[in-house]
């Protein structure tokens, strides 16, 4: 079995490096990688365009996926995973700083696995990224065949 992987679709570099520092803070030393904006997050979860070649499984643990992306928005992009066979059951969690209850909704009438804000404050911030990396790649049971 391969090692369980993240990956993070950030274009927020500060979000990136907050996200990435609570996750190592965490322990958490699982492969963990960045793509940033919606197009580049497609290409990689399907093996194309600069990614044809990405070694590795084939399929993350888990998409933290922000909403508000160049190129395709995170919407976008989760209605693209759940139109398709590989990935319709691929877990992803919106992380986003978006407090529009319509951002809300819509993530999870596409097939979000979850919907989490982004805490303003740092400590909070990197308590719930550790959170979430813990859960999605300790204690969730992915389905099978995956």
């Amino acid at each position: 079995m391969s090692e369980k992987s993240i990956l993070l679709v950030e274009d927020n570099h500060q979000d990136e490096m907050l996200t990435l520092r609570a996750l190592r803070r965490a322990h958490v030393a699982n492969c963990i990688d960045v793509v940033r904006d919606g197009q580049q997050a497609l290409d990689y979860l399907f093996k194309a365009g600069e990614f044809a070649g990405r070694a590795g499984p084939d399929l993350p643990a888990v998409v933290l996926l922000d909403i508000g992306l160049p190129r395709l928005s995170g919407l976008e992009v989760l209605e693209r995973l759940r139109a398709d066979e590989r990935t319709r059951l691929l877990p992803v969690v919106i992380l986003t700083s978006s407090d529009e209850k319509r951002d809300c909704l819509e993530s999870y009438k596409n097939g979000a696995n979850s919907f989490v804000r982004k805490p303003v404050d740092f400590v909070d911030f990197a308590e719930t990224v550790a959170r979430l990396g813990l859960y999605w790649l300790v204690t969730n049971e992915a389905p099978p065949d995956r």
